[in-house]
C-alpha cells in the first residue's frame, strides 16, 4: 500500500515527447535492361471458324452430322424443308411460261405487220410502232419473269446447307423437325464448323511493348495442358493496330496433325524482345491504383508528389512502370491513397 501510494512516476522506454519515427518507407526507382523475352498468356483458336445459320425459313428435314463429325468442303450437312417455297417456284415458272407465250405472239404480230407494211398504205406507221413497242415490252417481261424464277430457285437451293471448308463440327443446336430462321447474328447457330488441323495461337501485346517485340526471332510457348513440353514457332502475322484495350494482337500458326490440341487451350508464351531496351522498376506496393488513375508518390524536398504512371509487366516484388520518372527518384514504397500530395514526410 505504501509503495503504491508513493510519488514514483512511470518509466517510459521511449520518451513520448521525443521525435516521432517516420511512418513512411522509401525506396528508389531502378533501371534495368529488359530481359530477352516477355512472358505473356496466349490462347489457341481454330484457324477457320464459322457459325452456320440458315438463309431461309424452314424445318430441319435431314441432319447428316453431329458434334465431332469430320466433314469435307462441299459436303451436305443439313436439308431444310419449306413447302411454300415449292409453291412459289411453281407460280414463278407459270408466269415465266405465260410471259414467253405473250412475247412470241407479239413478235409474230410485229413480223406480219412489218411484212405487210412493204405495200404502201396497207399498214399505218402508228400501228407498226405500237406492235414494236408491244413486242419489246413483252420481251422485257420475259426477262423479268426469268430473273424471278432464278431468284426463287436460288432461295430453294438455300434449303441444302453445305460445308464451306474441311473441318470438324464442334457444336450442334438443332434436331430433325426444328424450325429455323435467318434471325440475328446474336441467335444460336445451327452448327459451328472449325478447322482444327491448323490452329492460331493468339497473344495480345501491351501497347508499351509493341515497338520492342523482335519479330525476327522465334517464340517459345508451353501449353498449360502439356507442361514441360516447350514448342517453338515464328510469329505469323500481327494486327498492326491496337484494340480498345490498347493491345496489339499477334498470331502464331500451330500445326495440329494428330489433333492433340484443342481450340480454347491456354499457353504461356515467351515473346522475344529487342536487346538494349531498358525499363524502370518500382516495388509493386509503391503503386496506388484507383478507378481514375495509377500513380506513385515521389518525395521531393521532403514533400510528396504524385506522378501518374502506367504499369507494365510485374514480377513477385516489382513492377515495370512508364511515366515521368527517372532512375534514382525517391518514392514511398508503402504508398496508399491516404497520403495526400504536398504532405511533409520528414
Amino acid at each position: 500500500m505504501t509503495a503504491c501510494s508513493g510519488n514514483h512516476k512511470p518509466v517510459y522506454l521511449t520518451d513520448p515527447k521525443g521525435p516521432e519515427e517516420n511512418p513512411y518507407q522509401t525506396g528508389k526507382v531502378s533501371e534495368k535492361t529488359l530481359s530477352g523475352s516477355a512472358r505473356l498468356p496466349g490462347e489457341l483458336q481454330a484457324f477457320y471458324n464459322v457459325e452456320i445459320f440458315p438463309k431461309v425459313n424452314g424445318f430441319v428435314k435431314n441432319l447428316y452430322v453431329d458434334r465431332g463429325s469430320v466433314v469435307k468442303k462441299g459436303q451436305l450437312l443439313v436439308v431444310l424443308e419449306a413447302p411454300e417455297m415449292e409453291s412459289q417456284l411453281q407460280s414463278a415458272n407459270s408466269r415465266y411460261v405465260q410471259a414467253q407465250e405473250n412475247a412470241v405472239a407479239s413478235k409474230e404480230k410485229y413480223e406480219r405487220l412489218s411484212e405487210a407494211a412493204k405495200e404502201p398504205g396497207s399498214v399505218s406507221p402508228l400501228d407498226l410502232d405500237d406492235a414494236m413497242s408491244k413486242m419489246k415490252a413483252d420481251q422485257a417481261m420475259v426477262n423479268s419473269e426469268r430473273s424471278n424464277v432464278e431468284s426463287v430457285q436460288t432461295m430453294k437451293d438455300y434449303l441444302n446447307i453445305y460445308a464451306p471448308f474441311d473441318g470438324m463440327i464442334t457444336q450442334r443446336s438443332i434436331s430433325p423437325g426444328t424450325l429455323v430462321s435467318p434471325g440475328k447474328t446474336s441467335d444460336q447457330p445451327m452448327l459451328v464448323l472449325q478447322d482444327i488441323n491448323k490452329l492460331r495461337l493468339l497473344v495480345y501485346i501491351p501497347e508499351d511493348y509493341v515497338d520492342k517485340v523482335d519479330l525476327s526471332k522465334p517464340v517459345t510457348y508451353v501449353l498449360n495442358a502439356m507442361p514441360g513440353q516447350p514448342q517453338t514457332a515464328r510469329i505469323s502475322r500481327s494486327a498492326n493496330a491496337l484494340s480498345t484495350l490498347h493491345q496489339e494482337a499477334i498470331e502464331i500458326d500451330v500445326t495440329n496433325k494428330q489433333n492433340l490440341l484443342k481450340p480454347g487451350m491456354y499457353a504461356e508464351v515467351q515473346i522475344p524482345m529487342l536487346s538494349g531496351a531498358k525499363s524502370l522498376l518500382v516495388p509493386s506496393n509503391a503503386i496506388v491504383r484507383s478507378t481514375e488513375r495509377q500513380y506513385v508518390i515521389a518525395v521531393n524536398k521532403g514533400r510528396t508528389n504524385y506522378i501518374d504512371i502506367k504499369a507494365g509487366l510485374a514480377s513477385h516484388d516489382s513492377t515495370e512502370v512508364f511515366g515521368d520518372l527517372k532512375p534514382g527518384t525517391t518514392i514511398i514504397t508503402n504508398a496508399n491513397d491516404e497520403i495526400k500530395e504536398g504532405m511533409s514526410v520528414y
